[in-house]
């Protein structure tokens, strides 16, 4: 049937976990997929069965307290150039070794630039075609000029794609908005495939079954706090949240999820009324048994509260531009309330999950999102569109 290359984003899993997504169906219907990554991506691909080339990471820089870090990731930037080349070059070997059919490139650009060299298509899957900096910088005249000259540069750089798919849903109700739209001529390319995230279909009984494990009255509220990206960005908000569920209505039941891969399955009780998980295994079955959910503001995360219609609080990374302007899309669509991590209290966290459950209007404009995901579903418009190159 033929073969594809895939190459996520290395950074969190969000990007690496759609991909598998697609490979799964792909490989079902035997095409070969082989996978290029770094990080915590490359780990998640190859636990997932996959073989993953490992390359030079590219990323950003994190500060102690769990936010992005302008001062040390400017610091970076000889490495990234060094690195950028490194990976074109590594790229470029194993698409020579493998011969795909079709790139998949998730958010990097060096396998676009490695495709071209060797005359392979080429699609992309973005929900972020430009830089945006934090709301603080782009109070700076010259920052905001900065931001829109690297917007047009990522822009036609992305333009190296045959395709460029925009895992979203359409205006006006795209969550990703702040971070594709105004971009020029680039946007005319930009097509709205539907989430990428899965359409988990969880049973009842299966709900049901998670639940009696914990423990769980199903008349009770339930409050997931799933907390995710950069492993070094993630314990900070781990411990506002430990306090905060201690704040919390006592007839309010929590899980926790560190979020870290590869960690322990098993929960820890905290108290009568909550889990602890460093990693868990049954996180979609309890994002569908769940009333609200605590999330930082990455784009997959997101867009699966949305198709489980579920309403969120969300605690975007510090400096993290996409996930404060997917945060700032969710508070002004109405399906949930954004807190700014810097100087989080746990009493705000409290606070917060609190109103949310309190407000039906939350979960009545989360339904109402939730019934035009149905009609797209972006993993097989991305499937589909692989296949016509294979």
């Amino acid at each position: 049937m033929g073969v594809a290359y895939f190459a996520p984003y290395g950074v969190g899993l969000g990007h690496a976990s759609r991909l598998v997504m697609v490979a799964d169906q792909l490989q079902g219907n035997g095409v070969d997929v082989k996978f290029s990554s770094f990080g915590e991506a490359a780990g998640y691909v190859s636990m997932k069965g996959y073989e993953c080339a490992t390359v030079a990471p590219v990323e950003f820089a994190w500060s102690m307290e769990g936010g992005f870090s302008v001062k040390h990731s400017i610091a970076n930037i000889p490495v990234w150039f060094t690195n950028f080349t490194r990976q074109v070059n590594q790229e470029t070997r194993n698409m020579t070794m493998y011969s795909p059919d079709v790139i998949v490139s998730d958010s990097r650009l060096s396998p676009l630039v490695a495709a071209k060299l060797v005359r392979i298509p080429s699609i992309v899957i973005l929900n972020q075609v430009k830089l945006l900096l934090s709301p603080r910088l782009r109070q700076l005249a010259i920052a905001r000029l900065f931001e829109g000259m690297v917007g047009e540069f990522l822009g036609s750089m992305w333009n190296m794609a045959d395709r460029v798919l925009i895992p979203d849903l359409p205006p006006p109700y795209t969550i990703s908005a702040h971070n594709v739209w105004d971009i020029g001529s680039a946007a005319r390319r930009l097509e709205y495939i539907g989430f990428t995230s899965p359409k988990h279909h969880i049973t009842e009984s299966e709900i049901n079954k998670v639940a009696g494990r914990l423990g769980f009255d199903r008349s009770r509220p339930v409050v997931f706090i799933h907390v995710s990206g950069p492993a070094e960005t993630r314990m900070a908000l781990v411990r506002v949240a430990l306090e905060a569920v201690k704040k919390l209505d006592p007839k309010i039941q929590f899980v926790i999820s560190e979020g870290r891969a590869k960690g322990e399955t098993e929960p820890k009780r905290m108290g009568e009324s909550g889990w602890y998980y460093e990693w868990c295994p049954v996180r979609d079955e309890i994002f569908a048994m769940s009333d609200l959910l605590v999330l930082r503001g990455g784009h997959v995360a997101l867009s699966q509260a949305i198709q489980f219609g579920k309403p969120v609080v969300t605690i975007p990374i510090e400096n993290h531009g996409e996930q404060l302007g997917n945060s700032a899309k969710i508070a002004e669509l109405g399906m949930g309330v954004m807190l700014h991590p810097k100087g989080l209290k746990p009493e705000q966290l409290a606070d917060a999950i609190s109103l949310v459950l309190a407000n039906p209007e939350y979960k009545n404009k989360t339904t109402e999102l939730q019934k035009m995901t149905e009609k797209l579903n972006g993993i097989e418009n991305v499937v589909q569109i692989i296949r016509s190159y294979l």
